[in-house]
């Protein structure tokens, strides 16, 4: 009778505890319904103070997937017997060559593409002075293969040439500097600049975090089973276990993609005889890591390369973006990251489809290994009930 005395005083201070915590949530929800604009300007400065940890952690998190490549591939057989400082000197290691290739890519393509880019944007403007010189000119041709309407083209080159350049000059100027755009170019700035120390900060933060991930890994651990229930932690890590191999097989076929579409375009431009062939594929190749939509920002760039060289040449070359865009959109990268993580290929496109109504770009990185993972659990969970049920496998296939 005793013990039945203890569990149930047990069963009411844990009855008393949860029902202290849904009050205490409700009353945090009701407060924050009602002061939202408090409650955003509180997130935005808690994000604020935790921007460098969440990149850091993003860093480190996308820069394992060639640092562990290395670890295995390169010095697997080193790893069997070795000491440990050894083992240490083989993380450092592995994670040099990581940033090494990762800075050796963003470096080769800018040097690939920021000066071709350069004479580019340095030409169009030699041209949009040399036509503002000839326009004079134009008119007066236009107006010879064209009496009937002389009057209103010589009308049109006496106000070109009437314009007051100087003063329309001042004015915008004295329109930017009497406005809002001081103060948003100030903000701007200052905006760069917290986004860069961010970056640096976060960076050294994943630094260090591969560096210790195991024990960080233990630490967590210990953390969670001294204050939550095991099952719950066990629930919770192998949905981690999960979610960490699908954002890798993820990446690797993003990577993979990358790699493919950017051999498309060079082939396809190359058959084509379109300058910068090898400028533009490298290009493309790597703003496709942002999937679906990453790569019209290499074609924006590639068109403005073309665009001097040979403009017809610069239309065309849009016509085989799309061409190709529609190719990798919905055959390729369906079967490549979706075969990589495990999800069919209508679910990817599904995936990508509502990650970007909800988040934009975020949403379409984030969404297609989410959705993966909750496929995997999912599947799992109605397996485990059908053979819970008995229902028998001829009545499902």
């Amino acid at each position: 009778m005793e013990i039945n005395e203890v569990d149930r005083m047990d069963l009411n201070r844990r009855t008393m505890k949860k029902l202290m915590g849904l009050i205490a949530f409700a009353i945090l929800l009701y407060v924050g319904l009602h002061n939202t604009k408090l409650a955003a300007g509180a997130l935005r400065y808690l994000l604020g103070l935790l921007a460098p940890f969440i990149i850091g952690g993003c860093f480190a998190f996308v820069l394992n997937v060639p640092m562990r490549f290395f670890e295995k591939q390169l010095f697997s057989s080193a790893q069997i017997a070795s000491p440990k400082h050894l083992s240490r000197t083989r993380r450092v290691v592995s994670l040099v060559l990581t940033l090494s290739v990762v800075l050796g890519v963003i470096v080769v393509v800018s040097f690939m593409v920021v000066p071709e880019l350069y004479n580019s944007i340095a030409a169009i403007g030699r041209e949009l002075t040399q036509a503002s010189a000839r326009a004079p000119q134009i008119f007066d041709d236009l107006a010879a293969k064209l009496p009937m309407f002389e009057n209103e083209l010589m009308q049109m080159k006496d106000s070109f040439l009437n314009v007051d350049w100087q003063s329309l000059i001042t004015i915008v100027v004295g329109f930017l500097w009497n406005g809002n755009l001081l103060s948003s170019t100030v903000n701007i700035a200052t905006s760069v600049a917290n986004g860069v120390a961010n970056t640096v900060i976060g960076l050294v933060f994943a630094v260090y975090i591969l560096l210790q991930k195991e024990t960080l890994g233990r630490q967590f651990r210990r953390l969670f089973y001294s204050f939550l229930p095991e099952k719950q932690v066990d629930r919770f890590l192998r949905t981690c276990s999960l979610t960490s191999v699908s954002f890798n097989r993820f990446l690797s076929g993003q990577c993979l993609e990358a790699f493919i579409l950017g051999m498309m375009f060079f082939i396809s431009m190359s058959i084509f005889k379109m300058p910068y062939a090898l400028v533009i594929a490298a290009l493309i190749g790597v703003t496709a890591l942002i999937p679906i939509f990453g790569a019209f920002i290499g074609c924006f760039v590639g068109a403005l390369l073309i665009l001097i060289a040979n403009p017809m040449k610069a239309l065309w070359f849009v016509v085989l973006f799309l061409v190709l865009q529609q190719i990798e959109g919905n055959i390729i990268y369906p079967r490549v990251v979706g075969s990589s993580v495990g999800l069919p290929s209508i679910w990817v496109l599904a995936a990508v489809t509502l990650g970007a109504s909800i988040a934009g770009v975020i949403g379409i990185l984030v969404a297609i290994p989410v959705c993966s993972v909750i496929y995997t659990l999912l599947r799992e969970s109605v397996r485990a009930r059908i053979r819970e049920r008995g229902i028998a496998e001829e009545k499902i296939v």
